[in-house]
């Protein structure tokens, strides 16, 4: 038996799984910040670009086409284990799989860091990205024509590395280079300001 989800229909599901979640927090807590709650939505955006870009890669308007989900047997045929089997057996779309596994992930090493505290180095955003792709590959093994791929698995783990290492890195030098830039601009400011008097 499989069950069809558009690309909307899986959306609206994630949705509805995403505010039960965060009404769930609010009641725990028993408040809600707003600004917190504004600042995951960058993770919902992430988690909405890697639902698309995985279960519906190929199709130009998602909301036509479905993704089948099996509630019987798994896709035996469709598990790969053998890590890097493209660089010897090269297929078509190769180059854009491989990279686009890497890019895909890069938000995620970015975004989650910056709303879960707890997240605070570059390690542990890794790890959280490893597992957040493990369980998209151990969900496609339910997926028709999808396949479940250690290479998949290996290069989202990077793409989180990448997006960790410039948020943990490179953020900070950003934040150094505008606050002078504004330094700069405020003590331009103030000469001018001096020579009117």
């Amino acid at each position: 038996m499989a069950i069809g989800f558009t690309y909307i229909q899986l959306m609206l599901v994630i949705t509805i799984i995403w505010v039960t979640i965060r009404v769930v927090a609010g009641l725990v807590k028993k408040k809600v910040d707003w600004k917190y709650e504004l600042k995951l939505l960058t993770v919902y955006l992430s988690i909405a670009l890697v639902t698309r870009l995985v279960y519906f890669p190929e199709v130009i308007t998602p909301m036509d086409d479905k993704v089948y989900f099996y509630t019987g047997k798994y896709v035996v045929n469709r598990l790969n284990l053998r890590p890097f089997i493209y660089l010897k057996h090269r297929y078509q779309g190769w180059f854009i799989n491989m990279y686009g596994n890497i890019i895909m992930f890069i938000p995620v090493g970015m975004v989650w860091p910056y709303c879960f505290k707890k997240l605070n180095n570059v390690f542990k955003v890794v790890l959280a990205g490893f597992g957040y792709s493990l369980s998209i590959e151990l969900s496609q093994l339910f997926v028709f024509a999808r396949g479940t791929d250690i290479d998949d698995l290996i290069l989202n783990t990077f793409g989180a590395l990448i997006g960790a290492l410039l948020y943990f890195y490179l953020t900070p030098l950003l934040r150094k280079i505008v606050k002078k830039c504004l330094k700069v601009e405020d003590e331009k400011t103030d000469e001018k300001l001096a020579e009117k008097e």
